[in-house]
């Protein structure tokens, strides 16, 4: 079966036409929903991918998970939580970890104002200002942010517990996880092209593809080459 997790402001629902476009021989396409973890009380990033490889490894033996920027760090705290345990995976515009630590306070701070604006401030006016970050290219509003402010003490929460700036530099130990892992970026995302180009080599059967014409977030800017990646990939894993 494939998890797929959403990236930060973001819902399970994202990834209903992916879901439904996928065929029926990779076992179908759990959408998971992230906030339900910070529902309760707060959760580190590695209490979370410890979490949610508990949680999979109860139902499925052989997961593969698909997991997009935000939820591309959960899910290395999981695989690496529990190497053994994945079929194989889909990382997409996921970032490894900063490397000093005074890069690591200063994205604390960003991220606290984040935070507070998404738990107090107006919400369109939140989503406004989250969409014009140059890292997502202010070229595609993600549809149905407004529910979501149901859940806005998670979202602020995320922030905090799941800030870049809580993580460390994973570059290292990602040589522990050995299913086969495909890190996908976009032709015009710039920045994570070039960190994926300096991570993937570190896995032990890592393949970095750019897909043309596309910014962070790849599987909504051009949706049919994602599936075709993936398709391609996972057909590839399904037969070692």
């Amino acid at each position: 079966m494939i998890w797929a997790l959403h990236g930060a402001v973001g819902m399970a629902a994202d990834w209903r036409e992916f879901a439904a476009a996928m065929p029926s021989h990779f076992g179908g396409v759990r959408r998971l929903d992230l906030w339900r973890f910070l529902d309760c009380c707060p959760m580190s990033l590695d209490e979370c991918g410890r979490a949610l490889a508990e949680e999979i490894k109860r139902v499925d033996p052989e997961p593969t998970l698909i997991a997009y920027s935000m939820g591309g760090r959960l899910a290395l705290h999981a695989m690496l939580n529990q190497p053994g345990l994945w079929k194989s995976a889909v990382i997409i515009s996921a970032h490894p970890g900063l490397k000093n630590e005074s890069d690591r306070v200063q994205r604390r701070e960003k991220d606290a104002e984040w935070s507070a604006l998404a738990l107090k401030g107006d919400w369109a006016d939140f989503l406004a200002k989250w969409n014009a970050q140059g890292v997502l290219g202010g070229e595609l509003e993600m549809p149905d942010r407004i529910k979501l402010k149901e859940r806005r003490v998670s979202v602020a929460r995320s922030f905090v517990d799941w800030s870049l700036g809580t993580q460390g530099d994973l570059t290292a130990d990602l040589a522990k996880i050995t299913c086969p892992t495909l890190w996908l970026t976009g032709e015009r995302d710039t920045k994570f092209t070039q960190l994926a180009k300096v991570t993937v080599p570190q896995l032990q059967h890592g393949r970095h593809q750019v897909i043309p014409e596309c910014g962070h977030r790849v599987p909504w800017e051009q949706p049919d080459a994602f599936q075709g990646a993936c398709v391609e990939f996972l057909g590839n894993a399904l037969e070692t």
